[in-house]
C-alpha cells in the first residue's frame, strides 16, 4: 500500500497570504503546504482520494494523480470539499461515475454547496462532476477496499478519520472519543492533526498530538494540518524518532 500526502497545511495554506514570518518565507519546500488531503493506493489496487480541497488540480498535477476510484470525505468544511469540481477531469479520463462517501451531515453540506451538480434540471455531461454520494455510519468498501471510519471530535463536531489496513488518517481532530481508540489498535502508520504549539479549540496542538500518538503506539506517526507556526526542520528535530511532520509530496510505502 502507498500513501501520498497531497497537502499538509491548514485552511489558509502555507505560506499565508500577506505573511512574511520565517515559515511563510522559508525556502524549504517542506514548509510549502497545500490544503490537507491524501491519496491512497490500496492493497487491491484501488486509488482512493481523501477530501477534495481547493488545491486539488495543482496537487494532482504535481504528484501524478491520474485516477480516482473513490473519494472519502472527512467533513464538509471548505478546505476539504471546494475542489470537487475538479473531479470531472477524472470522470473524463475514466469514462465513469466516481462514488463518494461521507457521513450524513457532510453529504448534505456538499449537496448544498454544489447544488448545480445535483439539481434535477441540470444537464448531465462533461460540464459537471459525475459522482454518487453514499452515506456511511460504519465499515464499508470503496472500490473493493475495506475502509473503517474513525469518528473524532473537531471542536464540538464529530468528523471522520479513516483506517485502511494498517494506516489511519485523522485530520481536523481535537479529541478522540473513547469508542474510537479501539479502532486504532494495531495500526502501523497513523496521521494526526497537529496545528501549532499553542492550544486551539478545534485542533490538536503539537503536544496533544504527540500524547495521542504515544497512546496509539504506531510504528510511525506523521502530523498534518500544520499552520505556519511550525517550521519543518526545527519541529522535527525535537520530536521522538517515531514521529515527524508530514510534508506535501511525502510518499509512505507499506
Amino acid at each position: 500500500m502507498r500513501v501520498t500526502f497531497l497537502g499538509t497545511g491548514t485552511s489558509h495554506g502555507v505560506p499565508m497570504i500577506g505573511c512574511q514570518c520565517a515559515v511563510c518565507a522559508s525556502t524549504d519546500r517542506r514548509d510549502k503546504r497545500w490544503r490537507p488531503s491524501i491519496y491512497i493506493e490500496a492493497p487491491n489496487g484501488a486509488k482512493l482520494l481523501v477530501d477534495t480541497g481547493p488545491d486539488l488540480r495543482a496537487q494532482a498535477l504535481a504528484f501524478g494523480v491520474a485516477r480516482v476510484d473513490a473519494i472519502l470525505y472527512t467533513h464538509g468544511h471548505a478546505d476539504h470539499v471546494v475542489g470537487l469540481d475538479e473531479v470531472r477531469r477524472f470522470n473524463a479520463i475514466q469514462s465513469g461515475t466516481i462514488p463518494c462517501y461521507g457521513d450524513e451531515r457532510t453529504l448534505d453540506e456538499i449537496r448544498g454547496m454544489f447544488s448545480y451538480i445535483f439539481g434535477p434540471n441540470t444537464p448531465k455531461g462533461g460540464g459537471i462532476p459525475d459522482i454518487t454520494l453514499t452515506t456511511i455510519d460504519g465499515p464499508f468498501e470503496a472500490a473493493g477496499a475495506a475502509i473503517t471510519p474513525v469518528p473524532v471530535y473537531h471542536g464540538d463536531r464529530i468528523v471522520l478519520g479513516f483506517r485502511v489496513g494498517a494506516v489511519a488518517y485523522l485530520t481536523d481532530c481535537s479529541r478522540i472519543p473513547a469508542k474510537s481508540w479501539g479502532l486504532l489498535e494495531g495500526v502501523d502508520v497513523v496521521v494526526l492533526d497537529a496545528l501549532r504549539e499553542r492550544p486551539h479549540p478545534t485542533h490538536f496542538s503539537l503536544t496533544e498530538a504527540v500524547a495521542a500518538a504515544e497512546r496509539i503506539g504506531a510504528r510511525q506517526t506523521f502530523f498534518t494540518h500544520i499552520a505556519h507556526d511550525l517550521g519543518h526542520e526545527r519541529t522535527c528535530a525535537k520530536l521522538p524518532a517515531s514521529m515527524a511532520l508530514a510534508y506535501d509530496g511525502l510518499v509512505v510505502d507499506l
